[in-house]
């Protein structure tokens, strides 16, 4: 996999991070505590930030990308 590719892997997971944020805040003043959706746009931004996390640290643990400024040890 390229870098350019994996690059865009982690912008559009952030994205996603984003829009379930924004979803989360218009569903809070739009449905004014009625319902769940909420709770449900917020638990899946934190579960796709976990996954994100686990996903880079697998990474870097395979060696398939490397962060700014670590060197590896020896």
């Amino acid at each position: 996999m390229n870098d350019s590719l994996k690059t865009l892997l982690i912008i559009a997971f952030l994205l996603v991070i984003l829009w379930n944020l924004g979803a989360g805040l218009y569903y809070m003043l739009v449905d004014k505590g009625t319902t769940k959706r909420t709770v449900n746009a917020l638990t899946k931004r934190i579960a796709l930030s976990v996954v994100l996390i686990l996903l880079i640290a697998l990474a870097i643990q395979q060696g398939w990308i490397t962060p700014h400024g670590v060197v590896p040890a020896a």
